[in-house]
């Protein structure tokens, strides 16, 4: 294990030790003669430790009270931060954190945690052109161990980010956002951090506090209204001493999503009939290497989400030096849903050119197939319909965490912090059935970008009926309880010096570990029951694939299929009569489904044997890390100037277990499951980062300052990016080289040098005008690439087996730049009247000039307010330009650029009543996705508004 000190580690250390002479020196010198006395003389009072700046308060209330808190936090910070304030319980400017963030400078949202397209509610929050995975997210200053509720993002992409859908904005006092590093900060988060802190007992001005709110959400696709709760009882003792806090929150709401999917693109390969005119095709050299939607379907998404949770503050402070805390917080949504899809399925019937051809007419524009007919073949199936049910997904998190603070004398001041934290993320069950349509039927596209929808058709298919259509399969994960945990111990010191420039050294060591782990997945299939329940193997001689008395013996017993019609459920429903009506374009709408109730009874003739003969080992995982960081950090202050410089030491051991792709005849392979052989694999790394810091704050005028940072910063790879399982395709001999695809568990920590230089300007009382350019050199980023790696392989003909080469396309360390500009202009006006603006610009690519995930080119937020002591208003419009998502389908996933209008109202009746009503996405927005260009459309969907109103209580 190797340590390098980079130049800035180097320069740290120097000025740390060149800060810290003078007080050394100071501390040496002789005492001043003391006066006669019998008694020895008393030292001299040690100064002070220098006062921070307190994050947090209860006491704002109205939006230009919090503007004024959020910039005098910001104005007297040592680093480089923005602060959200909330105004009273359940009033950050919107109704979730992620979107008050969003109008921060630098700072983008999504409202998706992977690349299953985007819903109504912001989930992702991400910094300065980066993923959100290398944002951190911290409560109270501590890790929180998260979950999702989609089954993509809980055994697929998984990466580090928390689902900001678990932390309602109910429970928040304020939100720090730390875009420059300081040594006494948490790694974790190469860009920066965002810490919400939440309220303390003891800080309300009143002994007995009772807020609460009572209102309902009307969505307006759905066509639903639900309730919402918060409330808030706070009571400390009259020597507050003690003070205990407790807020609870109960949340329902429907969404619908109406969307069109294009699952993923795919080539005519050059040799391919259609191209070279084999058996009786005609020649279509122009169709060579042309990309063609793999799919195109009306998908439609809808689900009830219900978050139940809460957070218990004690708060004890025996003397004027020591404080105690301790805090727990739960928060659970239950987010049962169901999503169809009826689909043209030109992968099937084109085959990648070894299929059929497309009809006279048909349209290449930028490499893509945008538009053609294909007229109907007797017994070829043209469509195939997804509906997946899952009842019961869930998502929770919680934390428990102890805090001391001791003022041990007028020096030294220690505090410590230890807690834990899980999360799940659950699909017990999925309700599927994949059916057969469109057998014969024909059928044609033509894609209308990005913009609008695109004409589909299936032919002379019945669209509206399940008559005629047979089983395709049951596919679906079950059992899915992907497990996150973390647990830490730290403890801090502040040592106040006061001699020279150097006034505060603070010192630290911490420890955590963190698990992630996914097992005991089953992947359910159709099955075969006799009239006992027990499954039997296929007996594919039947027309029904399922043993009969008529069958060979011993399998001549009765058993019941699923592919039976006459095992199919009984009747059915027909999509929502205005479905897809404002995503443009011409389209199957008026599509039959059956209920998640005759799913989940049809889905008991499924295969679900938790005897590991269905173990879906590719959804299963294994990640657990051992973490320790030591700091020391120097705050100084001069005439005119101030700062703090620090390093944090470090050390990272990991330990990755995957499951890869084996031969039967691999010692220690399992192969029980139908999906074939498998070996867990265990991986272990350590690392060690040294990550120097420096931040200098300069006072220009009296409201004039200029602020510089530099730091190296570093976190960890994404969850499957580490553990995900690797797939092997063999060489056909000893000496060729293998393929395949999975996770990389030798991937490094992602490493970033940041420089930040910033001029802000407090021109009036609650203004500010700021510039801001930034800088990152990520070192070690992940991308995607492909690798050479050796792995023992067994076949029949080699027995013993034998170490062959694999040509692996996987996660991979590459490198990247980020470089940008961010411009903030806030202030008061007209008297009642105010105006917020920001702008942000971030060019970001890998060394190979790929973009980087979540990197949007242009972002700004516009927003204006009105207030006075009995009614206020607010409307806010973001926008974030097109960005890249990754890979979804082993096809490029971009979302196209997005808009958002909101806007509030409130009305105080007198000082213990009032009333706010809150309008979301006014603008209907369409989120818009695409593929290697805007000719390659993926999805679009909307979700509609959403409007909340509701009545405040407070005593």
């Amino acid at each position: 294990m190797n340590v390098k000190r980079t130049p800035i580690a180097s320069a740290v250390v120097l000025a740390l030790a060149g800060a810290t002479l003078p007080a050394f020196a100071q501390q040496a010198a002789p005492a001043a003669p003391a006066p006669a006395a019998s008694a020895p003389p008393a030292p001299a009072a040690a100064p002070a430790a220098k006062p921070q700046p307190q994050l947090e308060s209860v006491t704002v209330t109205g939006i230009r009270a919090s503007i004024e808190q959020s910039l005098n936090v910001k104005r007297n910070a040592d680093s480089r931060v923005d602060v959200v304030t909330a105004e009273d319980i359940g009033k950050m400017p919107d109704k979730n954190v992620a979107d008050s963030l969003q109008r921060v400078p630098g700072v983008t949202i999504s409202s998706a945690g992977a690349n299953e397209g985007g819903f109504d509610e912001n989930d992702r929050v991400s910094m300065r052109g980066t993923s959100p995975s290398l944002t951190q997210t911290l409560i109270n200053g501590h890790n929180v161990a998260s979950g999702d509720w989609f089954i993509l993002n809980q055994t697929g992409t998984v990466g580090r980010s928390v689902s900001y859908t678990l932390l309602p904005s109910e429970l928040v006092g304020s939100v720090v956002v730390h875009k420059s590093a300081q040594a006494i900060d948490v790694e974790g988060g190469v860009v920066g951090s965002i810490d919400i802190l939440t309220r303390k007992p003891l800080d309300f001005k009143k002994s007995l506090t009772f807020e609460a709110s009572l209102g309902a959400v009307y969505a307006s696709q759905p066509k639903k209204t639900d309730p919402q709760f918060s409330g808030l009882v706070n009571w400390k003792n009259e020597a507050k001493t003690v003070g205990v806090l407790l807020q609870a929150f109960s949340e329902t709401r429907h969404l619908r999503r109406d969307g069109q999917e294009l699952l993923g693109y795919e080539q005519f390969k050059p040799n391919s009939d259609v191209v070279l005119g084999l058996n009786g095709n005609t020649a279509h050299p122009d169709l060579a290497g042309v990309y063609y939607p793999t799919m195109i379907g009306s998908a439609l998404f809808e689900q009830k989400r219900e978050r139940t949770g809460g957070l218990l503050d004690v708060q004890v402070k025996p003397t004027d030096d020591l404080t105690l805390d301790l805090s727990g917080f739960v928060s659970q949504m239950k987010a049962a849903n169901y999503n169809r899809n009826y689909l043209l399925w030109n992968t099937h019937y084109i085959n990648q050119g070894n299929g059929q051809a497309p009809d006279a007419g048909y349209v290449v524009r930028n490499n893509t197939l945008v538009s053609a007919n294909f007229s109907p073949v007797a017994g070829t199936q043209y469509g195939v319909y997804d509906q997946i049910s899952r009842p019961d997904a869930s998502a929770d998190s919680n934390f428990f965490n102890f805090d001391a603070k001791w003022r041990t004398n007028d020096r030294l001041t220690l505090s410590s912090k230890i807690g834990t934290s899980s999360g799940t993320g659950k699909t017990p069950t999925q309700d599927v059935a994949e059916w057969n349509t469109g057998v014969g039927s024909g059928g044609g596209w033509g894609l209308n970008g990005i913009n609008s929808a695109a004409n589909w058709n299936l032919g002379s298919a019945n669209n509206s009926s399940p008559a005629g259509v047979g089983l395709g399969w049951i596919f679906g994960d079950q059992n899915v309880n992907v497990k996150d945990k973390e647990n830490w111990a730290q403890i801090d010191g502040e040592y106040g010096v006061g001699a020279g420039v150097l006034q505060t050294l603070k010192f630290g060591v911490r420890l955590n570990d963190h698990k992630r782990s996914s097992g005991g997945v089953i992947g359910q299939g159709p099955g075969c029951k006799d009239s006992s329940g027990v499954n039997h193997a296929f007996d594919w001689s039947q027309q029904y694939w399922c043993p009969t008395v008529n069958s060979t013996p011993p399998n001549n017993i009765a058993t019941t299929s699923p592919a039976d019609p006459a095992n199919f459920p009984s009747g059915f429903l027909l999509y929502p009569g205005n479905f897809g009506s404002g995503l443009g374009g011409s389209f199957p709408t008026n599509i039959w489904y059956y209920t998640p109730s005759q799913l989940a009874a049809y889905n008991q003739l499924a295969n679900r044997s938790a005897d590991g003969s269905r173990e879906d080992w590719a959804s299963e995982f294994a990640l657990k890390e051992r973490n320790s960081a030591v700091y020391v950090q120097g705050d100084l202050e001069g005439k005119g100037w101030r700062g703090n410089v620090g390093v944090r030491l470090v050390k990272t051991k990991e330990m990755v277990t995957s499951n890869m792709a084996a031969d039967a005849t691999t010692p220690g392979a399992i192969t029980a499951s139908a999906f074939g052989p498998f070996l867990p694999t265990l991986v272990e790394h350590t690392y060690t980062d040294v990550l120097p810091s420096a931040n200098l704050t300069i006072d220009l005028a009296k409201d004039l300052l200029a602020r510089f940072a530099i730091s190296r910063t570093m976190t960890r790879p994404d969850y499957s990016a580490l553990a995900g399982s690797v797939s092997l395709s063999p060489p056909a001999a000893q000496g060729a080289v293998g393929s395949g695809s999975g996770g990389n568990p030798d991937l490094k920590p992602i490493r970033s040098t940041n420089v930040d230089a910033t001029i802000e300007w407090y021109f009036a009382p609650k203004s500010l005008l700021s510039a801001s350019a930034f800088y990152m050199d990520l070192s070690s980023y992940v991308g995607y690439g492909q690798v050479t790696k050796q792995y023992m392989t067994y076949s029949l003909v080699s027995p013993q087996g034998f170490l062959a080469d694999y040509l692996l396309t996987v996660p991979v360390n590459t490198s990247g730049k980020v470089t940008g500009l961010e411009l903030a202009y806030e202030q008061p006006v007209f008297g009642n009247f105010g105006v917020a603006a920001n702008y942000t610009y971030t060019d970001a690519k890998e060394s190979n000039g790929s973009p980087l995930v979540g990197a949007s080119k242009n972002t700004y937020n516009l927003s204006a307010y009105f207030e006075n002591d009995q009614f206020n208003a607010r409307v806010s419009y973001n926008y974030r330009s097109s960005f890249y998502s990754g890979l979804d389908r082993s096809t490029a996933f971009y979302q196209a650029a997005v808009d958002n209008v909101a806007a509030s109202l409130g009305y105080k009746i007198n000082d213990n009543f009032s009333i706010t009503f809150d309008a979301h996405n006014l603008n209907n927005a369409k989120l818009k996705y695409y593929a290697l260009n805007e000719d390659q459309p993926r999805s679009i969907y909307q979700s509609g508004r959403q409007y909340y109103l509701n009545a405040r209580v407070k005593f």
